[in-house]
């Protein structure tokens, strides 16, 4: 009898281990991800700058900023997507007008077939104001 009890607690705390063991796994999963779409958005935050302030010195304003960045085919951006938005106003500052730019970057990354459940997504967004 105490032999059947003592298997019973051992099995009991064996899944609990388990469960917590899973837990952190997603946890972790959840983490990379996280981190991932971060540095994405990030990344597509620069590629729309960098098109709406190339090297030649002319802004040509948010017409010249894509509404999309694919990230390079390597381990980090792997299964992430990144949409960009952009938006001027000018004001007048002093007597002085000056045009702003609120560029937005939404990044998407997923692991696995989102069709069905088996699919980990997390989504950031970053904003970058600019002026000329």
């Amino acid at each position: 009898m105490i032999g059947i009890f003592i298997i019973t607690v051992m099995f009991l705390m064996a899944a609990a281990l388990v469960n917590i063991v899973s837990d952190a796994d997603e946890g972790v999963n959840l983490e990379v991800l996280s981190t991932r779409a971060f540095a994405a958005a990030n990344s597509g935050a620069d590629a729309a700058l960098a098109q709406l302030f190339p090297l030649s010195g002319v802004v040509v304003g948010c017409s010249s900023v894509a509404t999309s960045w694919i990230p390079p085919d390597v381990v980090g951006f792997h299964g992430c997507s990144v949409v960009l938005s952009c938006s001027q106003a000018t004001v007048g500052i002093g007597g002085n007008s000056v045009t702003q730019y609120l560029i937005g970057s939404e990044a998407t990354c997923a692991v696995g077939s989102c069709d069905g459940e088996a699919c980990l997504r997390v989504n950031r967004k970053v904003e970058v104001e600019a002026r000329e």
